[in-house]
């Protein structure tokens, strides 16, 4: 039907926009005056029309003739699926977009050829809305669609520009070998439709792919996957408002375009496991990184060192491992580590090796370790550094926040003293409990036994000479002073969770989503209070932390294992809480029900 009347359209387009539209400026010279041209190019004619049949699989082009000059501006938004080895060459010719292949196309198959958002006006630069260009180098066209939305895992937000692909071939390999059988991007709102396929059964991938290759890179490419053979069920008409062109900006039109799948997009893991990284960074430290988390060691040592003098600390991921000398010989200029772990060989099987990496000091940590004279030694050269920090807002919940730099090889918290002050100036002392992070061995959180509460002060002080570290140095003494904030515009939010049947990873997020103000791991049902909040617009999200280890993980691709589900919590029709100034807000949050959704 479309190709039957475009013709028609065409020639009324290009007769009556004139007439209706505000004139424009000249586009072979300068404007001479009058109002500025905001009015984008539009198709005049096309050659050949789309739907047509029997392309040439060589040699052939299509011409886009336009009613005035334009310019290619977003190359890659020049899109055609399914997409060649090489993609399509787009050049102008006066008014006109001339398209032609650099491969020979497939025979018995239908191409479509999307423009998006590539070209513009050649003097005010207003983007062309986009066309989608359909013909076959068979008899017919196929007919079948599908649509969707690509999202980030975690922040659930939509992904633009995420290619999305339909594999007839079923083996997991596809994806990493082969260039798909149809493909295209989404939009704005991270939303995709894939018109005239064939009806049969497909895999389908979304892809971020940073090569435009179309084929996934596991290194480079963030992936996203329905685990189930999907089969086009919507036919193509002229009717469909899914298979328009829509402005970004036109939020009731683009939100109301069915959505069919749903992918979201995760960063997977390195699947191979070897040292990437070593880093000197100072006389009696450095770190390894490995390709992969989970790493396996199964021993290492230094050179010359007794084993039992090397302190190591992997990260959560397990793939970066800090390293410390405890020993204060003078530390040589290149240090030898030896590592004997899990490596993949060749043939990508996981084997014992022991690798000898050699740990060079750089010049310049050498230079600022290594004071010629007295005058250039600083006082934290020849002292155990920490810092001691406790935030007004999150004391409560995070307590006095005490990491050295080094670790510690004498430690004296008895001698931690910890008094405050009630509103009346009187005061008070009392005991503190100790706790290493147990993700951090340099890392401690100092809680006093009492409850803060409003006016009052607190005042956590380290003697001098309290702890000493790997180097031999001591510690100096030194106080902070904390209050809880006193801003009577502050809010506080009470939240009841129920439904807790199993671990889940509470954080609460500012508008932007972009940093957890605060997080909570629970594993049965609670109140959670979010106090001294600002006025402003907040989001909880909430992780399914299905394996327990207090992350959220991410997916695996080839063993068919999606990202650990994350939810927003809805507060009314909207996915934020609007907190006013001086308000208590309790809010109940059925988690069992929030991920049946």
């Amino acid at each position: 039907m479309m190709k039957k009347y475009l013709p028609l359209i065409i020639i009324l387009s290009a007769l009556l926009l004139p007439v209706f539209l505000p004139s424009c400026a000249n586009t072979t010279e300068s404007p001479k005056g009058g109002p500025k041209d905001t009015i984008p190019p539009y198709i005049t004619n096309i050659k050949p029309l789309p739907g047509a049949v029997m392309f040439p699989l060589e040699k052939g082009k299509i011409v886009f003739e336009f009613n005035e000059f334009v310019t290619i501006k977003n190359p890659s938004d020049i899109f055609l699926s399914p997409p060649l080895e090489r993609k399509p060459k787009a050049k102008i010719a006066g008014k006109s977009l001339v398209i032609t292949f650099e491969k020979p196309l497939a025979p018995n198959t239908t191409y479509t050829l999307n423009l998006n958002s590539a070209l513009a006006d050649n003097n005010e630069g207003n983007l062309f809305p986009g066309f989608t260009y359909v013909f076959s180098t068979g008899t017919e066209i196929d007919s079948m669609f599908v649509t969707g939305t690509v999202l980030d895992c975690n922040t659930l937000s939509p992904v633009k520009g995420a290619t999305v692909m339909l594999y007839k071939d079923h083996s997991d390999s596809a994806v990493f070998l082969k260039r798909p059988y149809a493909a295209g991007r989404t939009d704005d709102w991270g939303y995709f439709v894939l018109p005239y396929i064939q009806d049969t059964l497909y895999r389908i991938y979304a892809v971020k792919d940073t090569g435009e290759d179309n084929i996934y890179n596991p290194d480079a490419d963030r992936v996203g996957f329905i685990d189930s053979l999907i089969r086009p069920e919507w036919k193509v008409a002229d009717s469909i408002p899914e298979l328009l062109k829509y402005d970004m900006t036109d939020t009731l039109g683009c939100q109301e375009r069915r959505s069919q799948y749903e992918l979201k997009i995760f960063r997977e893991f390195p699947s191979k496991q070897y040292i990437v990284n070593k880093v000197r960074n100072s006389p009696r430290s450095g770190y390894i990184t490995f390709m992969a988390p989970d790493a396996w060691i199964d021993s290492l040592w230094f050179g010359g060192y007794p084993a039992d003098r090397v302190i190591s600390q992997f990260n959560i991921q397990q793939d970066s491992l800090e390293l410390w000398l405890n020993d204060r010989r003078p530390a040589p200029d290149t240090l030898h580590l030896f590592v004997n772990y899990r490596k993949t060989d060749s043939l990508g099987v996981m084997k014992p090796e022991l690798e000898h990496i050699k740990m060079v000091m750089d010049p310049e940590v050498k230079k600022n370790f290594s004071k010629s004279r007295r005058r250039d030694i600083k006082h934290e050269d020849t002292t155990c550094v920490f810092t001691l920090k406790a935030e007004a807002d999150k004391v409560e919940q995070d307590g006095f926040v005490m990491e050295f730099k080094y670790p510690i090889i004498y430690e004296n918290f008895d001698s931690l003293k910890f008094r405050y002050l009630n509103p009346k100036q009187k005061e008070f002392k009392d005991k503190v409990t100790i706790e290493r992070d147990s993700l951090n061995l340099r890392r401690y959180i100092i809680r006093p036994k009492v409850k803060f509460l409003p006016g009052f002060e607190y005042f956590l002080k380290v003697p001098h000479r309290s702890f000493r570290d790997i180097n031999g140095f001591w510690s100096d003494s030194t106080e902070v002073k904390v209050s809880l904030p006193s801003d009577e515009t502050l809010s506080t939010l009470h939240a009841n969770f129920t439904g807790v049947d199993r671990k889940y990873i509470i954080d609460l997020l500012d508008e932007k989503r972009s940093k957890a103000l605060r997080t909570y791991i629970i594993e049965k049902d609670c109140i959670l209070d979010f106090p001294y909040l600002k006025e402003g617009r907040y989001s909880i999200r909430v992780a399914d932390d299905g394996n327990k280890n207090s992350i959220v993980d991410t997916g695996d691709l080839l063993q068919h294992r999606q990202p650990e589900p994350v939810r927003f919590v809805s507060f009314g029709d909207s996915e934020y809480l609007d907190v006013i100034k001086s308000s208590e807000i309790d809010q109940t949050i059925n988690l069992s029900e929030l991920f049946v959704k």
